[in-house]
């Protein structure tokens, strides 16, 4: 979890692989926001550092903004980064947090970790 937690307070790059409003390439589900990964950042899984963007109501390419949070999967080797816009007033709680990425999160056993 520690590879995660370190970037929470950070600006960070996000290459967005699934914007909204796509559909996911193996299963019924289309993404309700924009989901990508930091180029470059294995996480255990073996996969580049998943992220979920909040607070951007159109698909994007890529992203750069403020990670304000980590989702750790308490069932799975794996976390996401959930990341704002820069200049973002809004206070995201946990609860609206998990609002948000519940269509993908509801299958895990998950946990918010903020610094």
């Amino acid at each position: 979890m520690s590879y995660s937690t370190k970037f929470i307070g950070q600006i960070v790059k996000v290459s967005i692989d699934r914007p909204l409003g796509s559909n996911h390439p193996k299963y019924d589900l289309v993404y309700p926001i924009n989901y990508g990964c930091i180029k470059g950042v294995m996480a255990p899984d073996g996969e580049e550092l998943d992220a979920y963007i909040l607070g951007i109501s159109e698909p994007r390419d890529s992203f750069e903004g403020k990670c304000i949070a980590a989702v750790h999967r308490l069932d799975d080797d794996d976390d996401k980064l959930i990341v704002v816009p820069k200049d973002d007033e809004m206070e995201y709680t946990d609860e609206k947090i998990f609002e948000s990425i519940n269509f993908q999160e509801k299958y895990f056993k998950s946990i918010i970790i903020r610094k």
